[in-house]
């Protein structure tokens, strides 16, 4: 996957299973995950560099990117903008 302009591919980290105190979480109230490590960046836009790098991980806002599955493994594409922080 190679993205164009200033998006950035992120594959999310898992939901968790577990409350800390052991109480399993059933699927329909799982939150979806707002941490993923960068898998690919664009090259930028306007001039500006990017300043996300591949490897990164990352924190991003609820409602962020466009959600997509490729080869079974799902992914997050966004713009560098929607990324809060690395970690």
């Amino acid at each position: 996957m190679k993205p164009i302009s200033d998006r950035v591919v992120v594959k999310p980290a898992p939901a968790e299973e577990k409350t800390k105190g052991g109480i399993i979480i059933p699927d329909t109230a799982k939150e979806k995950p707002q941490k993923g490590e960068v898998v690919a960046v664009g090259p930028g836009k306007d001039g500006n560099l990017m300043t996300v790098q591949k490897g990164d991980i990352v924190l991003y806002g609820k409602y962020a990117g466009q959600e997509i599955s490729l080869d079974g493994q799902d992914y997050m594409i966004m713009r560098e903008d929607d990324i809060l922080i690395i970690l």
